[in-house]
């Protein structure tokens, strides 16, 4: 990739920024997205990547083709170019090591599919989550098993590079099933491309680093983070459009953490923190998965484990505040990841053990779903990416 064009992606990501209001206009005006699953292919009979079509009209969802051979491609990313897919290969031994893989394809403009390019190790055993940042100069993962992160060079045609920075976390915390050690759950940066926002299960943490785009590296900020409470178990989190807020979904005490974000100083202060289930639900056996904002910034979504559904909220547009307005039932079990398409306009999950990704409509007044009686079958579905589709001529 050309210097020149490294800039304009990163001048574009600032835009995106400045412009968020004006981004669903933008979008819009894609009749249809390229839709990427990653699945779990060991014990299953997923064959790797699948790619699917959905319609904006109408929002039918339709097969279009599979990425195979790629081992446990559990969870996605795209590059902001739109010319490359990366995927987390969630193993813990890899050539010979205690260690998952990140693979690299590059994505046909024209049909979507995916060329495999490269395969590089993520440093650590199932790595689970990973993020490519602004610039496109690097992808950062969080590995669940080896309770660390790295961050991964990006070449010019898009194929890997070994590692550029690694971090270790250590500790501990209260589940004595779940927190006997770290484990990274996920990245992600903040608006400013300058801080890489962890959160780490096993030590009930929220991790921050600043982040150098040119070199790759990774280094504690200062303050380093902030505390969950202890059990709850930081599993994924998403920052509001407006760059001010952050949400943590906490798996094991089935709560939503909400926080100021200083993004000057990369620091966090908790606000709030409210349940993703009804009063009086039982805790055993249950867990949360993902945590989505709608582009709007007025909604916030988290998946239930067991209960099977999709907590719904109405955020404050002075304070970032939760209220909870309802919960949805997902038309299958174990729903781990969701997304909603760049309108805004649909959200599609991924049923795990019903190997399923339903779709719903969403109210853009209201912020409730409707179920649109179309869905797809897919073996374990893990993780959901749109890709807006070229223009029909």
């Amino acid at each position: 990739m050309s210097i020149l064009k490294k800039a304009l992606l990163s001048l574009g990501f600032m835009l995106s920024t400045f412009l968020s209001p004006f981004q669903n206009h933008t979008v819009a005006a894609a009749e249809s997205f390229w839709v990427y699953v990653g699945t779990y292919t060991r014990g299953s009979e997923s064959q790797g990547i699948y790619q699917l079509r959905l319609d904006g009209a109408s929002g039918e969802l339709s097969h279009v083709g599979i990425t195979d051979n790629v081992e446990n491609p559990s969870f996605l990313a795209i590059h902001p170019s739109r010319d490359y897919l990366y995927a987390v290969n969630e193993i813990g031994d890899y050539q010979g090591k205690k260690s998952g893989a990140v693979s690299a394809f590059a994505i046909d403009a024209k049909s979507g599919k995916l060329n495999f390019l490269n395969q590089e190790s993520s440093q650590g055993a199932a790595p689970c989550h990973l993020v490519v940042d602004a610039t496109g100069n690097y992808v950062l993962i969080a590995n669940y098993t080896g309770g660390n992160i790295c961050s991964l060079p990006i070449q010019k045609n898009g194929k890997l590079s070994k590692s550029a920075s690694f971090v270790q976390h250590t500790g501990s915390s209260v589940n004595t099933a779940r927190q006997t050690a770290p484990h990274a759950h996920s990245i992600n940066l903040d608006q400013q491309n300058r801080h890489a926002v962890v959160a780490d299960l096993g030590i009930d943490q929220l991790l921050v680093y600043r982040f150098n785009s040119s070199d790759g590296s990774l280094k504690p900020n200062s303050p380093p983070g902030i505390a969950m409470k202890p059990g709850a178990g930081p599993r994924h989190f998403t920052f509001h459009p407006n760059g001010k807020w952050g949400y943590v979904i906490n798996e094991l005490n089935l709560t939503i953490t909400a926080m100021d974000y200083d993004a000057k100083q990369g620091s966090f202060q908790e606000i709030q923190t409210i349940s993703t289930v009804p009063k009086g639900t039982n805790f055993k056996g249950n867990s949360t998965a993902e945590v989505q904002v709608h582009p709007s910034g007025k909604f916030l979504y988290g998946s239930n484990r067991g209960p099977n559904t999709l907590a719904i909220y109405k955020i404050n547009q002075q304070t970032g505040k939760l209220t909870s307005i309802g919960f949805e039932p997902t038309g299958g079990t174990i729903p781990r990841n969701f997304k909603i398409d760049p309108t805004g306009n649909y959200l599609l999950v991924a049923n795990q053990n019903t190997n399923n990704v339903v779709v719903f409509k969403i109210d853009l007044e209201t912020g409730l779903l409707k179920k649109t009686n179309q869905e797809i079958k897919v073996p374990k579905p893990v993780c959901i990416k749109f890709l807006p589709m070229p223009p029909t001529p």
